[in-house]
């Protein structure tokens, strides 16, 4: 029934059936307008994250603001007036910019040691580097050695200044991501019934709407800002860092390589096409299928509002080159029996081959699937997607492959014009064939040595990466996160939340400072007899612990302020000292310097670490923990009396999710695949055979990674589960096409070359044009996807000899079909 229904689609009403996909591509073409993308932070985090929204509250708490970040090396000095004046001039255009909420440089900073005036007067009256007639050189100085300045807007060898931009707080974006945590967090506590699921689709799709909205003004901002650096780049050296810029470039560089990879694998599959077949015709038919496959995918993706991220930027690749591969194989097919038997009519051979080819196509596209799939269990959403987006990709492409092709067949060849090159002649596989035929030693050998590699190299495999090293060292977010890594401290925050008993004892102290005695007792608030020396004592300890690990870079705390005070007091502070000095601190110096390090109101202080995330021996989560034990078996705290929060824990969650979903993905992987084949084969032998060479190679690339000490990350992670699931498409292709020539030959050395002779070569030619497909990624900006390119390309091909070496070999020892006098009944 369901045959001669397809039967008619595509040969008797095959001019409907191309209407039909003519209107679907209308509207998918109508759709794309609403293809959108996705760079933002928190595509990059762990759905549901308890240490995120701890973070948040975090940042509520301490005043935590987005900013951008220039590093300024001038071609003079800082103690030059030009210097200063071009610093100033920057400064100022900035703070003009309507998006900015304010500008902090080395311009800005109150300098204490400056004058001879006291303390007091000092705090009051403080000059900054740009006021006039000031000793520049000691001003200078004096920032260069400050505890809370040096490593922060100056590097210690003085040629380098960071220059903070504070952007103004969207307050509806953050009222909607609280929402939509708030949202996440009831959806996993209870079920939401039909009226509350229908409130929260409506509100992703607002979130959604304005984070679009968020992004093109984003986008504008960054332009400006850089049109601003372009016009005072003259005289220093500037580079721009932070979140915005990072999400604004990623999205460039996930357009660049939509572009960059659709173009290049459709130039790419013209030419292997061309190769293969040497005929135009055999050429456009397949390359209409792939077009159309594509642009209803657009279709799709801009119906349901997924948004491309780049973890799925090379979901066009992807699909052209396994669209590619389910096209050759069902035009090789319907040539090679037009060949085979010249007398059959044009109809009946486009019949006969999409029908012969539809069994293992579809199995080869659900194993695919399966691996796809798999990625959902990885529990970060961009990699979910992906695994959605694939599956859904392929499914279209199923569709596209065996109702276009057939109708274009149908009109454009003939009965009597085949043009094909000679199937029968392949050197490769002719080679591979005589091997698998005569070497059991040379093959079982090289199995088993790649197998012991192989588990060398996976004991080796880490998750440690650096996010600097996401990007080409060209790009400007490499060379703006690298210079602030190295001369301003760092780039991945990380805090360290002290927590103290709710109820302190008032000290009693005679101390310096009597006269302001009077104003302290008055102050009714909390301040007065909050800062206790215990409290500084315990600040002080942990941030000299941080100070003291080489993978830290600079540290800033209350204990920062504490020394420079004492300092110029030349003696330590007591507790009613330190009150004094924080009511009489300027309410400017107090919000820059003070209030994102203590919170009187929670009995908190934050001490604020950033991680040198270039350095080569940097292991996160070793470091993470390290902090979490040595505070308690070091410094004695008590394990409720502090906590970590940060970038660098979210990172590192994410990293470590990432293994364990590793091992997760592959398992599912490999049992839902040796399923697929007991459903299609009906025998296990056979199963194991088809499975094993693939399994393999999966192994084995992952073993290269190992060995070669490159760390997973969120696309060389997916590897092996993608691998798994499209080179086994090679097993189902020959298993398939071997059965059913054993059949007729009955015998299975014959049977071996006439499968190599035909869809061997239909399985070299797919092979490659999907190795030299992923070989396209490597254009991207993005180190990951190019790993992924380079390594699932070596995978495949690796798995396309072993699918014609060690794959045929199994099967002239196991006979899964019986004896070579028997017949073998499916």
């Amino acid at each position: 029934m369901f045959l001669k229904l397809y039967s008619k689609l595509i040969s008797d009403f095959h001019k409907f059936t191309l209407l039909f996909l003519s209107i679907i591509i209308l509207i998918s073409f109508y759709f794309s307008k609403n293809f959108n993308l996705d760079a933002s932070s928190d595509a990059l985090l762990l759905e549901g994250d308890k240490d995120l929204k701890y973070l948040r509250e975090i940042n509520n708490r301490y005043g935590s603001k987005d900013f951008l970040f220039l590093t300024y090396s001038p071609v003079t000095n800082f103690t030059d007036e030009d210097t200063i004046i071009n610093i100033q001039l920057l400064k100022s255009k900035i703070e003009k910019l309507s998006w900015v909420d304010s500008v902090i440089s080395i311009i800005d900073v109150p300098l204490l040691k400056s004058s001879d005036e006291t303390l007091m007067e000092r705090l009051k009256n403080y000059k900054t580097l740009s006021y006039p007639n000031l000793d520049k050189i000691r001003g200078f100085q004096e920032i260069l050695n400050s505890p809370i300045y040096r490593d922060y807007v100056i590097s210690k060898d003085g040629k380098t200044s960071g220059i903070v931009i504070y952007l103004k707080k969207d307050e509806r974006l953050n009222e909607y991501i609280q929402l939509k945590e708030k949202y996440f967090f009831d959806k996993k506590e209870k079920k939401q019934n039909d009226l509350e699921k229908k409130k929260y689709k409506e509100f992703l799709n607002e979130y959604e709407n304005y984070k679009n909205l968020y992004n093109k003004r984003n986008h504008q901002n960054i332009s400006e800002i850089r049109e601003i650096i372009n016009r005072y780049g003259e005289n220093a050296k500037i580079y721009l860092g932070g979140i915005p810029m990072i999400a604004d470039d990623m999205m460039s560089y996930i357009k660049s390589d939509i572009l960059v990879f659709g173009i290049g694998v459709f130039i790419f599959i013209i030419f292997t096409l061309w190769f293969i077949f040497r005929n135009i015709k055999w050429v456009m038919m397949p390359l209409l299928g792939c077009a159309t496959s594509v642009i209803i995918m657009i279709g799709l993706l801009g119906l349901v509002g997924w948004k491309v991220t780049v973890i799925s930027s090379n979901f066009i690749a992807l699909m052209l080159i396994l669209n590619m591969a389910m096209n050759i194989h069902v035009t090789v097919r319907f040539l090679q029996l037009k060949k085979e038997f010249p007398d059959l009519t044009k109809r009946d051979a486009v019949l006969e081959a999409s029908s012969k080819m539809m069994l293992p196509i579809l199995y080869t596209v659900l194993t695919t699937v399966c691996a796809f799939l798999s990625l959902i269990f990885s529990g970060i959403k961009p990699i979910i997607d992906f695994g959605w987006m694939m599956t859904l990709g392929l499914i279209v492409s199923l569709l596209v492959t065996f109702l276009l092709l057939p109708c274009l067949l149908n009109i454009f060849s003939s009965d009597d014009e085949i043009s094909v090159q000679d199937t029968e002649k392949s050197f490769i596989t002719k080679t591979l064939g005589s091997i698998a035929k005569q070497n059991n030693s040379l093959i079982f050998g090289t199995t088993l040595i790649i197998i012991f590699v192989s588990i060398f190299g996976i004991s080796k495999l880490e998750v440690e990466n650096s996010f600097i090293n996401y990007f080409n060292k060209d790009t400007e977010i490499y060379k703006g996160m690298k210079k602030i890594d190295e001369d301003l401290g760092g780039t991945t925050p990380l805090n360290i939340i002290l927590k103290f008993p709710a109820k302190q004892i008032k000290e009693k102290n005679d101390d310096e400072f009597s006269e302001w005695d009077e104003d302290v007792e008055n102050k009714e608030d909390k301040s007065k007899y909050w800062f206790t020396r215990d409290k500084m004592d315990k600040i002080l300890k942990v941030h000299d612990y941080l100070d003291s690990l080489p993978e830290i870079g600079k540290v800033l705390s209350f204990g920062s302020i504490l020394r420079v005070a004492e300092d110029l007091n030349k003696k330590e502070l007591q507790s009613l000292e330190i009150a004094v000095l924080y009511s009489k601190i300027p309410e400017e110096i107090k919000e820059e310097i003070i209030s994102p390090y203590i919170s009187v109101e929670d009995d908190e202080a934050r001490i604020s670490v950033r991680i040198r995330d270039s350095l080569e021996n940097l292991r996160r989560n070793d470091l993470i923990n390290k902090i979490n034990g040595e505070l308690n078996t070091k410094l004695g705290l008590k394990k409720e009396e502090y906590k970590l929060a940060g970038v660098l824990i979210l990172f590192n969650n994410l990293l470590q999710s990432l293994f364990k979903s590793q091992i997760l993905t592959l398992g599912i992987v490999m049992l839902g695949i040796f399923a697929m084949f007991l459903i299609l084969f009906r025998n296990t032998t056979l199963s194991l055979i088809g499975v094993v060479p693939n399994f393999i190679a999966a192994f084995f690339i992952l073993g290269i990674i190992g060995l070669m000490e490159i760390p997973l990350d969120m696309m060389t992670i997916t590897i092996a589960a993608i691998t798994i699931g499209i080179a086994v498409d090679n097993s189902i292709h020959y298993i398939y096409r071997f059965k059913e020539e054993f059949k007729k030959i009955k015998n299975y050395k014959n049977t071996l070359d006439r499968c190599h002779s035909t869809v061997g070569i239909a399985i070299l030619n797919t092979s490659i044009t999907i190795v030299f497909g992923f070989s396209i990624l490597v254009l991207s900006n993005f180190i990951p996807t190019i790993y992924f390119g380079v390594f699932t390309g070596i995978a495949m091909l690796f798995a396309m000899i072993s699918v014609l070496t060690l794959l045929p070999k199994l099967l002239l020892i196991y006979k899964p079909f019986g004896n070579e006098s028997e017949n073998f009944k499916l």
